[in-house]
């Protein structure tokens, strides 16, 4: 059998392949052979809760099924790099649990624990369920064959046993007596002569003979079972002296396991609180990055908003231009105006003169000054308009500044 729950030396220290590969090498030179190799993950129950499963493997590993015909068991073996971390010998109790499309389980009560292994793909489940149980039936048929095979031995050793009895009863002392004396080597005249009271020497040997040589038989085939059972009890106790060491060694195995375990939960919980530092550092990262694409929202409002207010600048500033040709028309419409008044005092001193026009000349006079006074109305509100406009021209420009100067 392999030795488990001792750090083994490295592959690279023996010069053999790294990994499974050397465990099933070792395993093969100690009697043991694969029967049938799968890759998964390997998972153990934690010891505290009984709930929770702890990753024995860091990644997905060789998991195999062994045979060891001088013991006629069978185990399944894995190996992480250069550690051990499924050692299981199968009995008839065990039973394999599917409890997913792709998870198995089942309870090692030697080890205390209960394995579980993640496959990649439910046909590779199926598989090494299936082999579990053929191996489960052939662990449970050898048990049935190796009790048959002690309790025939024992009936065997016992009707020997009594069939001797019985015939030694049916003996007569004398030749009881010879056999006794024959086996323990210590003939002596005194026992010839007390074989000889109950009878003559032809009588001892017509009735000794065959009788000696049957006990005989017997006595040395007691002697070879009795030797068989003492090298058996010696096999056994040294068997039972291994069991125990193997026992000692998955327990240092199972300590240091318990140890690596907590050393992996310190571990997580490092990185869950670095974990959770970096989300609060990004979450913060997140936030000033929404505030910088606010800030370039508003940037960007603004420069379209500028745009438009610089649109509407050059539109007023046309209209002021147009403005502006326009009032320089106002000097010429005061020149006709005064045109117009003189030509009126003309007509006037000529009214005196030519009262005969004077109905025609009253009626262009009063056109005359209608269309003065509607011409001075639309100069007037010209003008109205033009002072409203540089007005607001005016401050136009003063709120443009300012919003200049707030950028």
């Amino acid at each position: 059998m392999c030795e488990v729950g001792t750090r083994p030396p490295l592959a690279a220290e023996r010069g053999e392949p790294p990994g499974g590969a050397a465990a099933a090498e070792r395993c093969r030179d100690m009697g043991e052979q694969p029967i049938f190799t799968t890759r998964a993950h390997v998972f153990q129950i934690d010891p505290s809760t009984k709930k929770n499963w702890v990753p024995a493997s860091k990644q997905a590993v060789t998991v195999s099924y062994f045979y060891d015909s001088t013991r006629n068991s069978y185990r399944i073996i894995s190996v992480d790099g250069a550690k051990v971390i499924i050692n299981s010998t199968i009995t008839p109790n065990m039973t394999f649990t599917k409890t997913s499309q792709k998870f198995g389980q089942w309870a090692d009560s030697r080890a205390n624990t209960v394995f579980g292994l993640g496959f990649p793909s439910e046909q590779q489940l199926t598989k090494f369920a299936e082999k579990f149980q053929e191996v489960k039936e052939a662990a449970k048929l050898a048990r049935d064959r190796s009790q048959e095979k002690i309790e025939t031995s024992s009936n065997h050793s016992q009707t020997s046993f009594a069939a001797k009895m019985k015939r030694e009863m049916q003996e007569t002392p004398s030749v009881r007596l010879c056999v006794v004396l024959q086996e323990s080597g210590r003939e002596t005249p005194s026992s010839t002569r007390a074989s000889s009271v109950n009878g003559t020497d032809d009588e001892k040997a017509s009735h000794g003979g065959p009788a000696e040589a049957h006990l005989k038989s017997e006595n040395d085939k007691l002697k070879i079972a009795l030797a068989q059972s003492s090298s058996n009890v010696k096999k056994w106790e040294t068997e039972l002296q291994t069991l125990r060491e193997s026992n000692a060694r998955l327990s240092t195995a199972l300590q240091e396991s318990a140890a690596s375990i907590e050393h992996w939960k310190k571990q997580f919980s490092a990185c869950k609180e670095e974990n959770d530092q970096l989300r609060s550092k990004i979450e913060e990262l997140e936030e000033q990055c929404n505030e910088i694409n606010k800030e370039k929202e508003r940037n960007a409002q603004l420069s379209r908003r500028l745009q438009e207010l610089e649109t509407e600048l050059q539109d007023k500033e046309l209209e002021l231009e147009e403005l502006r040709k326009q009032g320089e028309i106002i000097p010429e419409l005061m020149s006709e105006c005064e045109s117009v008044s003189e030509q009126l005092q003309a007509a006037e001193k000529k009214n005196k003169d030519l009262e005969e026009k004077v109905r025609t000349l009253r009626t262009e006079v009063e056109e005359s000054k209608h269309r003065q006074t509607n011409l001075k109305t639309e100069l007037k509100n010209f003008l109205d308009v033009l002072d409203g406009k540089i007005d607001e021209l005016h401050d136009f420009r003063q709120g443009l500044s300012k919003l200049g100067v707030d950028n």
